[in-house]
């Protein structure tokens, strides 16, 4: 192999490292203006292998775009659904608007975690057959999370919502508390690509 050929080799590898090592940094890197986050969260889930068969989900998927270093816009959609043996079916939906707020670094509590709020509001709707309480209408929802990075783009978090349902139905309103677990990947935006680019060349 010749000099040239070498030196190349030799110039592409340093600039793959340097650009890993600065997305390697700290959090603070995913959560700037200009990227973007899409992944979801899981709550109440019961696979039915213990009697009596019940067997329970509910998913949300998100995509958020950062309109400024720690703050994000986006939207989410949810479905759940509980069912059991000889009992009742639950079902639930949403689709609406969702915003995030991350916490500085001075109040950061583990290297590579941010603590963060997350609000939503939308349209949506709890409903149960066999005579139980069915309420559609407007799905509000707020609470605190935490996200730990396992890698400089993936976050695994926690999140506690209040979550709130005024409508129309047999019931006018349904309240409840749930905690979820999901993961997030902070894709690097335009702005945040080009400064990686124009600091490896």
């Amino acid at each position: 192999m010749d000099n040239k050929k070498l030196s190349i080799m030799k110039k592409n590898l340093l600039k793959l490292v340097f650009a890993t090592l600065l997305f390697a940094g700290s959090a603070q890197a995913q959560i700037q203006k200009g990227n973007v986050m899409v992944g979801g969260n899981l709550t109440n889930i019961n696979l039915g292998l213990d009697a009596p068969n019940v067997f329970s989900v509910d998913i949300t998927p998100k995509a958020a775009w950062f309109i400024q270093d720690n703050v994000a816009v986006g939207g989410y959609v949810n479905f759940g659904l509980e069912t059991a043996k000889n009992s009742s079916t639950t079902t639930s939906y949403g689709v609406g608007a969702l915003g995030r707020y991350y916490t500085g670094k001075d109040v950061e509590v583990l290297k590579h975690g941010r603590f963060f709020a997350e609000a939503t509001v939308g349209v949506g709707g709890v409903n149960v057959n066999r005579g139980g309480a069915n309420t559609n209408g407007l799905d509000l929802s707020v609470g605190p999370g935490f996200a730990y990075f396992i890698t400089p783009n993936i976050g695994l978090e926690t999140l506690l919502k209040y979550k709130g349902l005024v409508g129309f139905g047999n019931a006018t309103t349904q309240n409840n508390l749930n905690l979820s677990f999901g993961f997030q990947i902070y894709l690097p935006g335009k702005r945040t690509a080009n400064k990686v680019k124009g600091d490896v060349n």
